[in-house]
């Protein structure tokens, strides 16, 4: 990040902890603490909300599991305020940044004490503009987890891919995402961290996930869900926890592992790890003339907005401006400001972080 000969990479890490230096790059925002803008009007839209399935709506393991049931194993207190030997402190309610193709909006949910939602973006890999790696981290149980992830995702994906073939990319960003687990099991940290990254890289899109973050691509106006949710109702999910040794067990209207965590895969949750994995799934699509932006986000978005929604919203407030303005568009910032205010108003209490990037805006071939 420092000015030398060879071609440089900005890397903005959105943590109160992991500020990036104003000098690296123009790229930089300072997030504000208090930015208000007006409620926008959501009439035209369906009132249709995407929530965790419903017990009665997935098949009925619970007598066979109660049979070889394990004791239960509870999730860590949650941590009101993080300390890494700084002292202690409260997070900000809200997080912003925005850059030549993309903006992030991160919101404190009304239930939550401290953030626990954190972000990072890098733009210019190894000085080259088509290349960029965008992450959000939906910590749980404290917000350590992610704070470490969100500082040490992008390096160790990178490290990985820039040492690899094409043919060797999926293989790369997952060995990097397990780089960043064991860094996490190394520090000794309890808790976890859902989490969905972007990796931009000659002309293609590999998007990644462990959890309920999820990425969604907009082509045409027409949304595609290029993650799918690792929740534990996710049949494939249960039975890999089930033949690990583990299991399934309906609790407070969700299904959870060992009765605890909703999610099936994830950044730390050491206590977990043998069921609860980080190795993420990922998906990589070429990115065509109809690809016009790919929405990153937690599910303090997802458990209220549908995927068609978020595009609709993108689409409504940037128009035709998104396909045209290089420069840090405050439409983009908009857009990701009115996504999460429609998902407060319709009773969402968790912390909602929201990535838009402009694809086209990245100069890719």
């Amino acid at each position: 990040m420092c000015a030398v000969a060879a071609p440089t990479t900005t890397t903005t890490t959105m943590t109160p902890l992991f500020s990036p230096p104003k000098v690296a790059s123009p790229l930089y925002k300072s997030y504000s603490l208090n930015y208000s803008s007006p409620s926008p009007s959501y009439s035209s839209l369906p009132r249709s909300v995407s929530c965790p399935p419903s017990a009665s709506s997935l098949p009925d393991v619970d007598t066979v599991l109660k049979r070889r049931r394990p004791a239960r194993i509870d999730v860590p207190t949650i941590v009101p305020s993080i300390g890494f030997g700084f002292g202690t402190f409260e997070t900000p309610e809200v997080m912003e940044e925005e850059g030549e193709g993309y903006s992030v909006y991160c919101k404190r949910g009304r239930r939550r004490i401290a953030m626990e939602d954190r972000f990072s973006a890098t733009v210019g890999i190894q000085g080259d503009s088509r290349q960029a790696f965008f992450g959000i981290f939906d910590g749980h149980g404290g917000a350590q987890v992610a704070e470490i992830a969100a500082k040490r995702m992008s390096e160790n994906v990178i490290d990985q891919v820039t040492r690899r073939t094409e043919s060797e990319l999926e293989e790369a960003i997952k060995d990097g995402y397990l780089a960043t687990d064991r860094e996490v099991s190394e520090q000794g940290v309890s808790g976890g961290a859902c989490s969905a990254t972007a990796l931009i890289r000659n002309g293609h899109l590999a998007v990644s996930n462990v959890g309920d973050c999820r990425a969604v691509l907009s082509r045409k106006g027409k949304a595609e869900a290029l993650t799918s949710d690792h929740r534990a109702c996710r049949e494939d999910e249960r039975n890999r926890i089930e033949k690990s040794g583990g299991y399934v067990d309906c609790c407070r209207g969700a299904w959870r592992v060992q009765g605890t965590l909703a999610v099936s895969r994830a950044i730390g949750d050491k206590h977990l790890k043998q069921w609860v994995i980080s190795e993420p799934e990922t998906r990589v699509v070429k990115i065509e003339d109809d690809c016009d932006y790919l929405i990153l986000a937690s599910d303090g978005l997802w458990d209220k907005i549908t995927n068609q929604e978020a595009v609709d919203v993108v689409e409504a407030a940037c128009g035709v401006e998104i396909m045209e303005n290089k420069k840090p568009n405050p439409l983009l910032m908009s857009a990701c400001k009115q996504l999460a205010a429609l998902s407060a108003s319709r009773g969402s209490v968790d912390d909602t972080t929201v990535v838009i990037i402009k694809l086209n805006c990245l100069h890719l071939n």
